[in-house]
């Protein structure tokens, strides 16, 4: 069998040469994207992108063995052998350059798995074999195979204008050159290395992964960023037609060339002058670096980044320009796609686009995305699964837009992957409405350029809320009396509690009295379409610039960033004070009104059931909520100034508690450094801090007991597609903390958690009665 016949893959059918071709344009395509990588141009002298393009060009090419190829055939059910060993053999005669041979093995022999540790590592499976132990497993190779494709490896390469010196094929045994040079990568990776070698080579890792992933799609990856200089004068006409103008704080952010803390209160245009700086950025990296920067735009809540990439689209004109870049993504782009009147065939090829769409964005497809950090935050977790992740992000602009939504832990987190970033190339931008020094401190030590910070003026703005306090819980008999008689008078009323608990019952005692469908109760514990349903509907009633609507809606925290919707007046629980302004905004939110009115409950604390400190309603802590709340005790019955707030927060963290929560983020920063940030070893497997990374970050999701056909039916509805026909499945989902888990039951059969529990489409999740009974399937192992 001749080169021609060899394959690649067999499903769908690829020859071989026509794969690493693909995957050398891959590497050649990336390169044009992410320019060039200043730290890593310095680490390897210059040999970086080469090194990808020829580890591109070679890494499959040990796929020739006669048993590979049986595989590939179904003539065996496996191999058992690694192909990117072998394909170590045909560098020597290709590469004369000692460094960038080494650099291009490393590339070839670290696509699939680690060296050491995870999955199947390749050190302790090849590094101490024989060479008769290694032609046993390898053999049969045809020599004239190998020949032939080592010749079309050289022509090729030299075609493509890389740095090689082909050297004389006569004797060639691609075993024997592929264990002495794996032999040497072993000697190479074996003792930790500097930070900055470290972190290149895992960067070179996650291009040739990354190269090879998208081999098979060319063209798919977008090679224009929308965000340009051309963005500007599509947003002032956007303006002029809404009679507007921008604004000095929008300009003043577009001018600075570095990065930016913004602090603009809410209804101010944050957003755009921050979409501002990034099309300067963009513009100043392209300059430099050659490339297309891309854009990432995070924020803490799903439904909010939801919205943004909507807002987006809207603003380009285009959707299809931007990425949705988080675990549920498919589904975003399935309910964007299907109408209630949609039959179980269009449901079914709704879903196969939406699947596809977001597998695109894993790809890294477009160069504007907008979704959690933590998706960003993976690719320190390195290895082939996260190191093209890595990669992706450098010479790349960041939105950090309602940072102070994080706790401690994940802000710490997310700060030193800040400065990883900065490393790589990059510019941050920190937006928030309520932006405290304290914040702005730990934005700027996590960084060795400096941060700029541009406030918006608050002068002249229309002051949209009046503070009033009073001295009993939200849940008492009195306050539910008052805000009946808010409903009596016809107004859209929020009533926002600290947890799940007390705005069912909220509800339940406010809900008879209104018409059923102006009555809305919303939090995290609603099965994904019910919580969808529910979103739109409270948009649609009590949108901003929608015609004015009475009605009611009770929820807990899920309502702070993520409903653009205008209420009347507030009624809420007592909550850290960034918690409780965010609240303050989901009121007159353009200040189309005279002041309106927040009426603030002070929280019962208590330890939590497992013990410790008390908490606020079993959430907040409670000295930052009882600091804000002597703040507010202050303006009780006053306008709140937006200027005003800013203060206030300064003086929460300027308290005994503000240094403590100072002193931990910086801890859980160092934490993460060390821990992620050091690539000494950048070839030992993270395998085993993925799980305690998803904890941290992902939680868990489970379906009632009594939705388990319903789910299974959808699982089952589209037979040439698993993955969408799981997609529609999803619609079930509840979501839940990892600590919740031992209340559900694991089945195997679905692969997902099942949970005994009442529930009502309107009330949500409720009474739990324990884990499900496991379904047994006859035959199944235990």
């Amino acid at each position: 069998m001749g080169l021609r016949r060899m394959l690649a893959k067999s499903a769908p059918r690829e020859t071989l040469t026509a794969h690493l071709a693909a995957t050398l344009a891959g590497a050649v395509e990336l390169r044009r994207r992410l320019g060039r990588i200043a730290l890593t141009e310095q680490a390897t002298d210059g040999m970086f992108w080469s090194a990808v393009c020829l580890a591109g060009l070679c890494h499959d090419a040990g796929k020739i063995p006669d048993g590979f190829q049986a595989m590939l055939a179904g003539a065996t059910r496996g191999w058992g052998e690694r192909h990117e060993v072998v394909s170590l053999g045909f560098l020597p005669r290709l590469i004369g350059d000692g460094r960038l041979l080494l650099w291009v093995a490393t590339g070839v022999a670290t696509h699939h798995r680690s060296l050491e540790g995870g999955r199947g590592p390749l050190a302790p499976a090849y590094g101490t074999a024989s060479v008769e132990e290694w032609r046993q497993r390898f053999h049969p190779i045809l020599a004239d195979v190998a020949t032939e494709l080592a010749t079309w490896l050289a022509d090729t390469a030299t075609s493509a204008g890389l740095p090689v010196t082909p050297r004389a094929l006569d004797g060639l045994d691609v075993v024997d050159e592929a264990r002495r040079l794996f032999g040497r990568l072993l000697d190479a990776w074996e003792l930790p290395v500097q930070a900055e070698e470290g972190l290149t080579a895992v960067l070179l890792q996650g291009a040739v992964t990354l190269a090879d992933h998208v081999s098979s799609a060319h063209g798919m990856l977008h090679t224009e960023q929308p965000l340009d200089a051309e963005f500007r004068p599509k947003l002032e006409k956007s303006f002029n037609e809404k009679g507007r103008s921008l604004r000095s704080h929008q300009t003043r952010a577009e001018a600075v060339n570095g990065h930016l803390l913004l602090r603009a209160p809410t209804g101010s245009g944050k957003t755009e002058a921050g979409l501002l700086w990034v099309t300067a950025q963009v513009t100043a990296i392209t300059d430099a670096m050659g490339g297309v920067p891309r854009v990432f735009y995070t924020l803490p809540y799903l439904a909010s980044i939801n919205a943004m990439a909507g807002r987006l689209g809207d603003l380009l004109g285009d959707d299809g320009l931007v990425g949705v870049m988080h675990s549920r993504a498919a589904s975003y782009h399935l309910a964007a796609a299907i109408c209630p009147e949609d039959g179980d065939d269009e449901r079914g090829e709704a879903a196969k686009k939406a699947v596809s769409r977001a597998a695109a964005t894993r790809l890294f497809r477009e160069t504007l995305r907008v979704g959690t950090p933590y998706q960003l935050l993976r690719g320190v977790l390195a290895g082939p699964a996260h190191s093209g992740t890595l990669i992706d992000t450098a010479n790349s602009v960041f939105v950090l837009d309602e940072l102070h939504a994080y706790d401690s832990r994940r802000l710490g987190y997310i700060l030193a992957t800040a400065g990883l970033w900065e490393r790589l190339g990059g510019r941050i931008a920190v937006l928030s409405a309520t932006l405290p020094d304290a914040l702005v401190r730990l934005f700027r030590g996590a960084l060795d350029q400096e941060a700029r910070l541009v406030e918006a003026s608050t002068g002249g703005t229309p002051l949209r809320h009046r503070l009033a306090l009073r001295q009993r819980h939200l849940t008492d008999t009195d306050s539910i009396e008052e805000i009946k008689s808010r409903l009596a008078r016809e107004e859209s009323v929020l009533v926002v509690a600290n947890n799940v608990a007390d705005a069912q019952h909220l509800f339940a005692q406010l809900q008879p009295e209104i018409d059923e469908e102006a009555a809305f109760l919303l939090h995290s514990r609603f099965r994904r379409m019910d919580r969808s349903a529910l979103e739109t509907a409270i948009g649609q009633r009590f949108g901003v610039g929608r015609p004015k609507n009475k009605g009611l809606v009770v929820a807990t925290q899920v309502v702070e960033v993520s409903l653009d919707v205008d209420f009347d007046c507030l009624f809420t629980s007592a909550a850290p004070l960034e918690a409780l302004l965010q609240r303050f905004g989901r009121v007159n939110r353009v200040a189309a009104r005279p002041p309106a009115d927040v009426v603030v409950h002070p929280a019962a604390f208590a330890p939590r059931r497992a013990g410790g400190d008390d908490h606020a309603d079993g959430v907040y802590p409670r000295i930052p909520v009882e600091t804000g709340w002597e703040i507010l005790t202050r303006h009780d019955g006053g306008a709140v100034d937006e200027a005003d707030a800013r203060l206030w927060l300064d003086e929460v963290y300027g308290t005994a508690w503000g240094q403590e929560w100072y002193d931990d983020v910086q801890k859980n920063q160092r934490i993460f450094s060390e821990a992620f940030l050091g690539f000494a070893h950048p070839f030992v497997s993270r395998d085993e801090l993925t799980e305690r990374f998803d904890e941290l970050f992902n939680g868990t999701e489970a379906i009632l007991a009594q939705d388990r056909d319903a789910y299974e039916a959808d699982l089952n509805q589209v037979t040439d597609d698993k993955a969408a026909g799981r997609l529609l499945a999803e619609r079930y989902l509840i979501p839940m903390p990892y600590w919740a888990t031992p209340q559900t039951s694991w089945e195997r059969r679905l692969g997902l958690r099942i949970v005994n529990a009442e529930y009502d489409e309107r009330l949500g999740l409720s009474k739990i009665h324990g884990p499900a009974a496991p379904v047994y399937q006859a035959g199944e192992v235990l």
